[in-house]
């Protein structure tokens, strides 16, 4: 099975939990009385979610193998520099790209020109798993593009990036869900990973809020940031933009 396909297949296999689980057990339910809404705004999201998969994969993963050979037989990139080879150069793998991954997230926050494309993923108001594949195409290409001299910095190889993708897109498909975990779970998962009340706030309408917790995988880089909020009743958020 190649690296493709467990991706595709762990994405969809997850979509299916977490909507499930949405159904059953919504935290904020919003459309309980109306399924044909659901069926719309989820088929909206995920469209927008398949159409920017095909531009990736068609034009952009092509760049991302380059860059990857072309750091691997140069020896180019801090990782060849530093650790060759092993499960400590995996981590490093990891941790450099959520690393620039929250960079990216806060760079759509506070740069008007990239804000302009990433608003459309938070003016989503009634935010479930599938908000996590609402995303502006020129959000994309301008992500994808920059993902090539982050390979090359780095040094990745590409199978280093799609598994980092696949575990990164598991988590932010799971802090956008609308679930409801017991406290005890939020409160020790939230200590390593980004939560659904923690991204909650991140997609208040209240500016403080949007402009926190910009992580997409580790909780603590917005720690070492200072960029992290909590909100101990998450169920009064509201969704959207304000930008009056």
């Amino acid at each position: 099975m190649t690296t493709d396909t467990l991706s595709i297949i762990t994405i969809i296999a997850i979509l299916t939990v977490l909507l499930f689980w949405e159904h059953r057990k919504p935290f904020f339910g919003f459309y309980k009385k109306s399924p044909k809404s659901k069926l719309r705004h989820d088929s909206i999201n995920l469209g927008i979610g398949i159409f920017n998969g095909l531009v990736v994969t068609l034009i952009f993963v092509s760049f991302w193998a380059w860059a990857s050979l072309f750091a691997a037989q140069n020896n180019f990139g801090i990782l060849n520099w530093l650790v060759p080879d092993g499960i400590f150069r995996f981590v490093l793998a990891v941790l450099f790209l959520d690393l620039w991954m929250y960079l990216w997230h806060w760079m759509n926050h506070k740069i008007p020109f990239f804000w302009y494309f990433h608003k459309l993923h938070h003016s989503d108001k009634q935010m479930d798993v599938t908000t996590a594949s609402r995303f502006h195409i020129g959000e994309i290409v301008f992500s994808s593009l920059l993902r090539v001299p982050v390979i090359l910095l780095i040094g990745l190889q590409l199978h280093e990036l799609l598994i980092y993708e696949i575990m990164m897109f598991a988590v932010v498909q799971f802090h956008h869900a609308d679930i409801r975990l017991s406290d005890r779970v939020e409160n020790v998962l939230s200590k390593f990973i980004v939560t659904p009340n923690m991204h909650k706030v991140h997609h208040s309408a209240w500016q403080p809020e949007t402009d926190s917790n910009y992580g997409s995988m580790f909780v603590f880089w917005d720690r070492i940031f200072k960029t992290f909020r909590w909100r101990d009743d998450p169920s009064k958020i509201v969704f959207g933009i304000d930008e009056d």
